[in-house]
């Protein structure tokens, strides 16, 4: 029985979704926030593909055990930083050297 003065909480966006995708992803956030994220992810196609791509790249990082490039880290660190910056959907961009 919903209480009728306890209302659900709004949709998360998906700014909100970025910043916190990776903790997710990871099993690092709390039941309500993984609830919220989840139905996000089930709701929008565009954070369900980065999700996706995200959980990809996991895979094939842990399964691979040769140590990694510190270059392509770099990389994937910047992509995810600017994911967080701006959302999902926007087209990644390599800084300038």
């Amino acid at each position: 029985m919903r209480l009728p003065w306890r209302r659900a909480p709004r949709p998360m966006s998906c700014h909100e979704v970025a910043a916190v995708l990776q903790a997710f992803l990871d099993d690092e956030t709390d039941d309500v926030a993984a609830r919220r994220v989840a139905h996000h992810l089930h709701d929008c196609v565009r954070c369900g593909m980065e999700a996706a791509t995200y959980e990809r790249i996991k895979h094939s990082v842990g399964r691979d055990r040769r140590p990694l490039d510190p270059s392509a880290v770099a990389r994937l660190r910047r992509f995810g930083e600017q994911l967080a910056a701006s959302g999902p959907g926007t087209p990644f961009q390599e800084p300038a050297p």
